[in-house]
């Protein structure tokens, strides 16, 4: 039978520039569905990423109703753990019922968006054929090129201690391309404090 996990997780709060920040969430996948073109993965995104991708969902499928986004709050504070909470909370329930549908699960724009690290314009630009790569193509690439496995962080940890391996990068941190482990996270959350 076929499954889909997606768990929204591990909140950071990201310097814009000197005068804004914002906070992004981890997205995981697990899966064995055939309309995955990688089984795991891991990117980080941002709420307005997460608007872009319901508006575009939703102007592909006009007769239906999309699920709801947590509701933007003009009273967010990104440095209270409550409301940060809350809208991982929501952003995954929302993933969680997108994941669910069939006609969603046809469209590359949320294949891009939960696999490739790709941006909204440069989403758009390869769903409609103006890029030299393929969805596809875009998806084994960022799997190649920004991995962290689990058991290469326990080789790190037991072998030579280095300092550096949990470096704030470290989800866009490249790694070996060994596609028997097509993971790019962590095993939890609690491992990247820092």
């Amino acid at each position: 039978q076929e499954f889909v996990t997606v768990l929204v997780r591990d909140p950071r709060t990201q310097k814009e520039d000197s005068w804004h920040s914002y906070v992004d969430y981890e997205i995981f996948i697990h899966t064995n569905s055939m309309c995955f073109t990688r089984k795991t993965s891991c990117v980080r995104r941002r709420f307005r990423e997460f608007v872009w991708l319901r508006q575009r969902l939703q102007s592909n499928a006009v007769l239906m109703q999309l699920p709801e986004l947590p509701s933007k709050n003009p009273f967010f504070n990104m440095n209270n753990p409550h409301h940060v909470d809350h809208r991982r909370q929501g952003l995954q329930e929302f993933l969680e019922k997108i994941l669910q549908d069939a006609l969603m699960l046809s469209d590359s724009r949320l294949h891009l968006f939960l696999q490739t690290q790709l941006s909204p314009e440069d989403i758009e630009a390869c769903v409609s054929g103006q890029t030299k790569y393929s969805v596809a193509d875009a998806i084994h690439k960022f799997a190649s090129l920004n991995r962290r496995f689990p058991i290469e962080d326990e080789e790190r940890k037991e072998g030579k201690n280095d300092a550096d391996s949990d470096s704030e990068s470290s989800s866009s941190g490249l790694g070996p391309s060994d596609d028997s482990i097509s993971c790019g996270c962590k095993a939890s959350p609690a491992s990247e404090e820092s």
